[in-house]
């Protein structure tokens, strides 16, 4: 018998995934937000399409805090 984790809805990878870029710009504020970005990139698998995404639609304030646009 084998074990099988249950299947991820389509957002959910996102959602981490900007949940983690918001809390790294905010505990790294000298990094800048590329950087941090292709981290989570990574960490999430993510398609380019979905980082672009990221990128494109939220923005980080000079408070290192996430806004969506």
């Amino acid at each position: 018998m084998t074990s099988q984790q249950p299947t991820k809805r389509t957002g959910d990878k996102k959602k981490q995934a900007l949940t983690e870029l918001c809390h790294l710009l905010e505990k790294y504020p000298e990094k800048s937000r590329q950087t941090l970005l292709q981290q989570v990139e990574i960490k999430f698998d993510l398609t380019p399409k979905e980082c672009e995404f990221l990128n494109r639609n939220f923005q980080a304030e000079k408070e290192g805090t996430c806004q969506q646009q």
